[in-house]
């Protein structure tokens, strides 16, 4: 299992459009990926359940993935989030 935290530097948080760009980003793994905010942890394959951690600039979300190809999937969600949130 992979895990890391990062805080959110996007003014707007995580809002509609960087969420469903990260699901989709997550999908293509099958690893289990999850993303939670303060004790709430939601599949970040689910962009209702990342819009409900209300993630705020500032916020901290942390990052885990459990499966074959969770190395890879874990390089790819920092890339996106370093790029884009």
């Amino acid at each position: 299992m992979k895990t890391f935290d990062y805080v959110i530097q996007d003014n707007d948080g995580i809002h509609a459009r960087p969420a469903g760009e990260l699901t989709k980003l997550c999908k293509t793994f099958s690893s289990l990926i999850q993303i939670g905010k303060d004790g709430k942890t939601v599949k970040a394959t689910k962009i209702l359940g990342i819009m409900s951690l209300g993630a705020t600039k500032g916020s901290t979300v942390t990052l885990t993935f459990e499966g074959d190809d969770e190395e890879e999937a874990c390089a790819a969600v920092k890339d996106f989030l370093e790029k884009n949130l």
